[in-house]
């Protein structure tokens, strides 16, 4: 597999969702590229932390913003296993980052269903990588919680 390609990025991602459910967390993975180099990495910590907010991407972007010492992330890209929700997709926007990447779609919570605009205007989306691990990660997850 071609070590910088959209599909072993988003291997990565698939291993912190499932570091993530391992935790208790649900299964949402995220890594930040830049010049080809993984440079942020995260899954959700909702329950961890206690916070709402704290979700892969958002953790993923405060990490990189903080590596890189700059508030936009123009050059990067974020591979996230799950299509963001409204909040992630306002700090996307934010943080200008260049191209989003995701797996599974979100029926329910997705950005593309409420906010469409949300990211910024020269965004690249590509969705649809890896999306059956992505979506089974999810579902084997939820299932086992019933």
């Amino acid at each position: 597999m071609n070590p910088f390609s959209d599909e072993y990025f988003m291997k990565q991602a698939l291993e912190e969702a499932r570091i993530g459910a391992a935790e208790g967390e649900v299964p949402v993975g995220a890594v930040i590229v830049c010049n080809n180099r993984i440079i942020a990495r995260a899954h959700n910590q909702t329950e961890r932390l206690n916070d709402t907010t704290a979700h892969a991407e958002m953790l993923a972007i405060t990490a990189a913003t903080g590596l890189l010492g700059a508030k936009y992330l123009t050059d990067c890209s974020l591979y996230v296993t799950v299509e963001p929700c409204i909040m992630c997709a306002g700090a996307i926007g934010w943080s200008q980052i260049g191209t989003l990447v995701y797996g599974a779609g979100d029926e329910k919570r997705g950005f593309r269903k409420y906010a469409p605009q949300a990211l910024h205007p020269k965004a690249i989306i590509k969705e649809g990588i890896l999306e059956a691990e992505c979506a089974a990660e999810m579902k084997s997850f939820f299932q086992s919680r019933r």
